[in-house]
């Protein structure tokens, strides 16, 4: 097999597409580098497109390879020569993948207002151009979050409002969120998907009557929350933004317990299930707005259960109005997969979608943000993949960009993110969390299909995480994550083979294109 590419993590442009732009590398104390970007220049990589048997691949490393561009060539099926192979079969389906994304909050929309408008167009194309991750999902706060400078609701006064009379968007929306907003939907070449979620409603809605603390919603404002979820809708649509989602509250254990300092509403299974089929669904799906998907949980993977199958035990209605289920990252190290499978096996008709994950939250991290940290970039990987292989249709990274600190955040609830911008500066930096994410999000685009990768090998080698798809472009795409020493292994795909090196701790997305994959493309076995 031909393989070819940069042969150092550093420097040189190598064999990269004359359209690249190779990493400003930053060396850092921390276990790998980061890239830095300013107004004139920022590093870029462009998609290239696989020709019959050719197959490019693509690799980032803790050893500094980001984006690193070789070639490799579909050799005939003759014996295999390598002990560990990964055999993919396009002919066995499974989930169609949504999409992939990041958080705008005030406090990303802040940041990067606060740069120049050069470097501004750069952070929007790195994530969200073809040159950049081509992200094509979004998650935004109605009203503010702990990463706000305040605490604030839509129609906070005048006090028990129960029509709303008040309800207008904030200055945090018109001066920061929707205008970067608006400044994605121009560059991303894809529909960008958005889905909306409230923290917390005004505390005169709820028992407690603070933004934050034990609290429910009030039975008198049952259909007042309902409202201000389609008011919300109606403002951002008025302002040029469609909304793709709503999510019916954020993290609502926390409200249960106090278990947070911030913005929260609690629920039980009971008053959610009837505050969904008596107000919020019927609500929603009788407006204009009636084909906006609705997502129930918003919490962590151990809640699935609850806030889905017991709702829908309680109140089967409800399933006429709940598209799906979002699902939270900060749990997952603890947590099996398997609680997924509560949901796809049950109700497979209805998706799973990863909402929020951010990186120095976590007990036991004592930075927030840590410039360079490698294993924050394999902790998202090895989650993504986990949730694929699930049957999650994609996954949506928490704020897009911070602050060095990691805010501003209101509640002091800092963290860490794949974009830090460094306004004193004007530049920001690319962690490797964000090519964690572009290994997945620039290759596998809304459409793709998960298809079955069986792995062949001795009980003696490495552990590698894997995942397969078939494109909408007639391509499988493949993304492996090899979790130790650099080996050499075989992919097979019916009676072909491409011998593949790779490198340690590194994730590699390779894609190609084959006579079978095309003829499944033209008998719309994918569709």
């Amino acid at each position: 097999m031909e393989h070819r590419g940069n042969s150092h993590p550093f420097g040189g442009l190598g064999v990269l597409d004359l359209l690249d732009r190779p990493c400003a590398v930053r060396t850092t104390p921390r276990e790998s580098v980061v890239c830095v970007c300013n107004a004139t220049y920022c590093d870029e990589i462009r998609r290239e497109i696989p020709t019959k048997d050719k197959v490019i691949i693509y690799t980032s490393s803790k050893s500094g390879f980001r984006f690193t561009k070789s070639y490799g060539k579909l050799q005939a099926l003759d014996s295999l020569d390598s002990s560990r192979f990964l055999e993919i079969d396009p002919t066995t389906k499974y989930q169609t993948i949504e999409g992939f994304g990041g958080a705008v909050t005030d406090a990303a929309s802040m940041n990067w207002k606060s740069v120049s408008d050069n470097l501004q167009e750069k952070l929007i194309n790195s994530y969200f151009s073809e040159d950049g991750l081509q992200y094509n999902m979004l998650r935004v706060p109605i009203g503010g979050s702990d990463f706000s400078t305040h605490a604030y609701a839509y129609n906070d006064l005048p006090e028990d409002d129960a029509f709303l009379t008040n309800f207008t968007l904030a200055p945090e929306d018109i001066m920061y969120k929707v205008p970067m907003i608006k400044r994605i939907m121009a560059v991303s070449r894809t529909a960008v998907h958005i889905v909306a979620t409230t923290w917390s409603p005004p505390p005169w809605m709820k028992t407690g009557r603070s933004f934050a603390g034990f609290s429910r919603l009030k039975q008198e404002y049952f259909q007042t929350y309902a409202d201000y979820h389609l008011k919300f809708l109606q403002k951002y649509n008025e302002s040029g933004i469609p909304i793709w989602g709503l999510t019916t509250t954020n993290e609502p254990i926390n409200g249960v317990f106090n278990l947070t300092t911030f913005n929260s509403l609690g629920w039980t299974v009971t008053e959610m299930a009837d505050w969904i089929v008596n107000n919020f669904g019927p609500t929603i799906r009788n407006s204009s707005f009636k084909d906006v998907k609705i997502m129930v949980g918003d919490d962590q993977r151990l809640t699935i259960p609850y806030w889905f199958n017991e709702m829908v035990s309680y109140r089967p209605e409800s399933l006429k109005y709940v598209d799906g289920v979002a699902v939270h990252y900060y749990t997952d190290m603890f947590v099996s997969p398997v609680k997924l499978e509560a949901v796809t096996k049950t109700h497979p008709e209805k998706f799973i979608l990863a909402t929020e994950a951010c990186e120095g939250v976590n007990a036991g991290q004592k930075n927030f943000v840590l410039l360079g940290s490698w294993e924050r970039a394999r902790s998202y990987i090895l989650d993504i993949l986990e949730d694929l292989n699930y049957n999650l249709v994609g996954w949506i990274d928490w704020n897009l960009c911070l602050d060095p600190r990691g805010g501003p955040n209101w509640a002091s609830n800092f963290a860490d993110a794949a974009i830090i911008v460094d306004k004193t500066n004007d530049e920001f930096i690319k962690q490797p969390m964000f090519y964690a994410m572009g290994h997945f999000s620039k290759f596998i685009p809304r459409g793709s299909r998960r298809i079955k990768v069986k792995e062949h090998k001795s009980i003696f080698e490495l552990s590698l995480s894997h995942v397969a798809f078939i494109t909408p472009r007639g391509t499988i795409v493949a993304v492996i994550y090899n979790d130790g020493r650099s080996q050499t292994i075989s992919i097979t795909i019916k009676n072909r083979q491409l011998k593949l090196k790779l490198e340690g701790d590194s994730v590699t997305t390779i894609e190609f294109q084959t006579d079978e994959v095309m003829t499944l493309q033209t008998k719309g076995i994918d569709k």
